[in-house]
């Protein structure tokens, strides 16, 4: 009966905390997201303050008209009340506008207009208005005669037309001033701005006196273009004048632009209009809102004037959250308050309940931590865990140890007879506990987590140089670069493999195995490690473990994530061999688990199959750029380099090749430049690029160099010598040796 209580008590605390259906939904539909419209957005909630159990939703289709159309199809099925819409452009937003409004739903055209007849009301600038003010007040300031370029906002917008209209009408008046070029934009900055390069880059048209942006980014836009060519003498003029940093009116203050205007957001009247139309009162269809000239005779004042109306929007919203807090904090205690006196007795008793309950789960559980951590102090007593042939070794060393062949040996071989006695020893103590534990834990034991030396040599052959997909776990954190000594790429021709473990017996056994076929430096602990592999940049490392300082785990998950050694396959070595520490180790990003005791010779394959998969990477790599039109098989060739590449590696990669296109021009350009512009030392540069690509960092350059040489010489009527300077040759025939040894032609034949 007390559990129905309980149930009941609870339902009824989660049905009267729930948030109430507001009065009225209002869907926001912007045609683009920008600082201006963020203001609106601002003014809009500002303006929900005095119209209680209003929700406003809102939505940036980000200059994409198919985009808006979906987002106002998803306000008319959430269900909202009105619509208040900005539309991209005249036509395309239509059918979407029509259908919200055929379906009863109020309909506001805020800023841009539309052709559909279909909407409740309409607020905004006359934005022909405006055109013709701007167009007065160039004409005026160029005392009627001059050479006027104006930059066009978002093609098919309403604004964008109509401004340019007032704005040729006004100019019209004046014969003396002629409209130079009438530019292309999309509102943006850099439209602006590549619209102004690309009138200079056209050849000479003449001295420009004053440009008109039909907003403020474009005209800073072009501003940058000409004060990057040293042109100067030129006035810029603008429209929306906002108050932000950055904004028009500091343009204007800061001399950059000679004049804007305001265009005015005006959320709250906005605002004022909707809830007119929801609550059934008197509203205008058409309503414009007033604008005015910013110069640097008022802009100082209109600053003033927004820093305190920014001040007070901030006052005020202050207590409109206090406001709410206050009324939710009393809410709350109006409702907690009756259900205590109802509840009284049913909260004594539920928490006598719980109180049993909770004591006899805590015994319990008790009771399972202490099994738990006594089983979790015996196995990590036993780090170095021994497997039941090690019993069968101790005899037989003790045997060896009187002959003569081993008290006559050399001193590797003797080195190497002690480290396996004094292990062999020290483990033997061991065995029998860990024996019993460990079949209790994992049901048949080590068995069937194939740690013994044939179902090793198993899983090697099954694999056949295959990567887990788990060892791609972990490969998109973020990257820590950190300096020490360096040595040279080209010291060893030899692969390099890097040891790190805090045993020293250990490291000179792995040595005595694998220095014959690779060069090999050691670390004692997961820190000098990392500082080693940031120095020396191996091919493959093999870590313990369990280490002090830094553990084998933590230290595996740093070189992955740092962007100088994330490439670098990672083998984990230890005694800790059951299911969930396998997963452990490849979720801190291994490429390889392997437990001990193993054979030579699995490691030495595993090494090996790892490094091949290196070598498999860079087939994939130098096979990237396309040698057909096939595209299927180009889209195979992007899957397999997502497949074997991790993310960290493949955007190192194509950062490197962005920074070698934007660059190779520079004939001075050298592998310590890329290197600084990437943020690794030359040494890090040669080694991670040779390991990824199969190419020097110079190859690349020297390959990306010819590759746009041979473009230019296909596609332009640039000669020889021009094309090789272009390209960042500082010798034509230092040039031509290089291309025909590339392509095994002259570049002249292209020609």
């Amino acid at each position: 009966m007390h559990r129905y209580l309980s149930y009941l008590f609870l339902l009824l605390v989660c049905f009267s905390c729930s948030k109430s259906k507001p009065k009225y939904l209002i869907g926001v539909s912007q045609c683009s997201e920008d600082i201006w419209r963020n203001k609106l957005n601002d003014e809009l909630r500002m303006g929900t303050y005095s119209y209680d159990g209003t929700e406003l939703l809102f939505a940036s289709a980000d200059d994409d008209d198919q985009k808006q159309i979906e987002q106002i199809d998803q306000f008319v099925n959430e269900g909202i009340d009105l619509l208040i819409v900005s539309p991209n452009q005249v036509a395309t937003i239509s059918p979407a506008i029509d259908r919200a409004y055929d379906k009863g739903i109020p309909v506001i055209v805020f800023d841009r207009k539309t052709n559909s007849k279909k909407f409740t009301a309409f607020i905004g600038a006359d934005n022909a208005g405006l055109g013709r003010e701007m167009g007065e007040y160039v004409a005026s300031r160029l005392g009627g005669k001059g050479r006027v370029v104006e930059i066009r906002g978002l093609k098919g917008s309403s604004p964008a037309i109509e401004r340019h209209k007032g704005f040729e009408e006004a100019l019209s008046k004046y014969p003396g001033i002629q409209l130079v070029a009438s530019l292309q934009g999309d509102w943006s900055e850099k439209s602006g701005k590549k619209a102004m390069e690309q009138l200079l880059r056209e050849g000479d048209v003449g001295k420009i006196d004053f440009v008109f942006g039909q907003n403020d980014r474009m005209a800073v836009g072009a501003y940058k273009a000409m004060n990057e060519a040293k042109l100067q003498g030129t006035l810029f003029c603008g429209i929306d004048a906002l108050p932000t940093p950055g904004g028009g009116m500091e343009c204007v203050r800061d001399g950059i632009l000679d004049a804007s205007y305001i265009y005015p957001t005006h959320g709250d009247e906005v605002m004022h209009l909707a809830m007119n139309i929801l609550e059934g009162k008197p509203y205008e269809k058409d309503n414009p809102l007033k604008a005015a000239l910013v110069t640097k005779a008022n802009v100082h004042v209109l600053l003033m004037q927004n820093e305190e109306i920014v001040r007070q929007d901030g006052y005020l919203s202050e207590l409109k959250q206090k406001s709410d807090n206050y009324l939710v904090e009393l809410s709350s205690q109006r409702l907690f308050t009756f259900l205590s006196i109802g509840f009284i007795g049913l909260l004594l008793l539920s928490a006598v309940i719980i109180y049993l309950y909770n004591r006899q789960r805590m015994r319990i559980n008790r009771e399972r931590e202490q099994m738990s951590r006594a089983q979790l102090d015996f196995y990590t007593q036993v780090s170095h865990e021994l497997r039941t042939p090690l019993t069968l070794i101790e005899g037989p060393l003790a045997q060896l140890s009187t002959t003569s062949e081993i008290q006559q040996a050399s001193g590797k071989t003797s080195e190497l007879f002690d480290i396996v006695r004094r292990n062999t020893d020290h483990l033997t103590q061991l065995v029998n506990k860990i024996l019993d534990a460990e079949t209790r834990e994992e049901g048949v034991g080590m068995k069937d987590e194939g740690v013994g030396m044939k179902d090793e040599g198993l899983r090697m052959k099954d694999e056949g140089g295959r990567k887990d997909e788990r060892l791609r776990v972990g490969e998109q954190s973020s990257g820590i670069r950190l300096r020490v000594g360096e040595r040279s790429p080209e010291d060893s021709s030899k692969p390099s493999l890097l040891i790190v473990d805090d045993n020293p017996d250990i490291r000179t056994y792995l040595r005595t195995i694998l220095e014959n076929t690779y060069e090999v430096t050691e670390a004692a602990d997961g820190k000098l490690g990392l500082e080693a592999a940031n120095a020396t940049v191996p091919d493959l490392i093999i870590s313990d473990v369990m280490m002090p300082v830094m553990n084998g785990l933590e230290f595996c998950q740093q070189v992955k994530q740092n962007v100088v050694t994330s490439h670098i396959p990672v083998i984990l070595l230890t005694a800790r061999a059951l299911n969930r520490h396998q997963v452990e180790g490849y979720e801190s990003g291994a490429d390889a688990y392997l437990t001990k005791p193993f054979s030579p010779e699995v490691l030495l394959a595993r090494v090996g199959n790892l490094l091949k998969s290196r070598e498999k990477l860079k087939e994939l790599f130098n096979s990237a750029e396309p040698k057909s039109d096939d595209k299927e098989k180009k889209v195979n060739e992007e899957r397999n380099a997502e497949l074997f590449f991790n993310v960290r590696d493949r955007q190192f990669v194509e950062r490197l090749q962005q920074i070698i296109q934007e660059k190779m021009t520079d004939s001075n350009l050298s592998v310590e430049d890329v290197g600084a512009e990437i943020g690794l030392s030359r040494v890090q540069l040669y080694r991670k690029v040779k390991a990824l690509t199969g190419s020097t960092p110079v190859d690349l350059i020297r390959k990306a160099r010819l590759a746009r040489a041979k473009e230019l010489l296909q596609t332009t009527v640039m000669t020889v010598s021009e094309v090789a300077y272009d390209v960042g040759f500082s010798a034509p025939s230092y040039f031509t040796k290089c291309f025909k040894d590339e392509y095994g032609m002259l570049p002249g034949d292209l020609q």
